[in-house]
């Protein structure tokens, strides 16, 4: 059966889109009414998915929070449509139409859910909560353009340890998506190697977020940075040497040894599985992994041999002191 999908505001909304949410989330799943209706409503684009006897099937709903994100929620689907890709249809024209408009969209998953999304390029970034007494995630995803693009070909397009294939990278679009997606998803390790810090790449407000929820978020997590020169990070004030300060025992800066094999691209890696390589230093050329173990474990044995004979960055301790 196939299910078109409509756009409306709040206040031209059918009647069924709240009948819908009134339906499965406060008779069905026992959402106290309070909870279920809030002021987002007005400010959030209403999906409607309709079968091809345009009766209503599914809604959801999408608001932006801040500048370049925006929230996804309210997903609901009648029972007797279930199973029918409903929801599947309703996720991916959000995300084809929100690819234009933003970079970062979040959702709170239901966690028996979280397959559901991961089809449409969404990863888990929180660990499970309750929500009205269901489990839940916060499920996140940072490159809505790309993925967009690949909803059709890829099963569970950029998800660490499951997406196998190789995603291109031939802009500095390409670039920050991938990267930011990679290390959004790392629980523990995080590997870096580069010429330096570039302030475009490294010290964007969400990359910064990125690597502080990392290093405040496991105990023993390990954050490595290999680089050639740190003198960039304090000419202009670089908030990743700022986490470094606050949090020293959690994130590492090396300089390598000139005098010992140096690899001439830069790459990062994430946990077992993920890598982003460039081809050169000074051009975003490259491509992204997300489930390669192989290709981690070679990298990770080259960043390590660095890594060995790497000294402590200078700058930084005179920066600290």
């Amino acid at each position: 059966m196939s299910f078109r999908v409509r756009k409306y505001s709040w206040q031209l909304a059918p009647s069924s889109v709240q009948e819908i949410r009134q339906q499965v989330f406060i008779d069905e799943q026992g959402v106290p009414a309070d909870e279920e209706w809030d002021d987002t409503d007005e400010i959030a684009d209403h999906y409607l998915a309709v079968s091809h006897d345009n009766r209503p099937a599914g809604v959801a709903r999408l608001f932006p929070s801040v500048t370049d994100t925006a929230h996804i929620g309210r997903m609901a689907v009648l029972p007797e449509f279930r199973g029918r890709g409903v929801g599947a249809r309703l996720l991916e024209h959000m995300v084809r139409e929100a690819a234009g408009q933003y970079q970062d969209l979040y959702l709170s998953a239901q966690a028996y859910a979280i397959p559901f999304y991961q089809r449409c390029g969404f990863h888990v970034c929180s660990e499970p909560y309750d929500d009205v007494g269901i489990p839940h995630v916060d499920m996140r995803c940072l490159a809505p353009r790309q993925v967009s693009d690949q909803l059709s070909q890829r099963a569970t397009p950029m998800v660490l340890g499951q997406d196998e294939e190789r995603w291109l990278v031939n802009t500095e679009a390409d670039l920050v998506a991938n990267l930011d997606s990679l290390a959004n998803q790392a629980r523990k390790q995080l590997w870096l190697y580069d010429r330096e810090l570039e302030h475009d790449l490294y010290d964007r407000l969400r990359f910064r977020e990125i690597v502080s929820a990392l290093a405040r978020g496991h105990r023993h997590c390990d954050i490595r940075l290999l680089v050639h020169d740190d003198r960039p990070l304090v000419k202009k004030r670089h908030q990743i040497v700022e986490l470094m300060k606050r949090l020293p025992s959690k994130i590492e800066l090396r300089l390598v040894n000139q005098d010992y094999p140096i690899e001439d691209y830069p790459f990062l890696l994430a946990e077992r599985q993920g890598v982003l390589v460039r081809h050169e230093f000074d051009k975003p050329h490259g491509y992204a992994q997300f489930a390669s173990a192989r290709r981690n474990k070679l990298l990770s044995e080259s960043f390590l041999r660095m890594w060995e004979n790497a000294t402590p960055s200078k700058e930084f301790r005179q920066l600290s002191i």
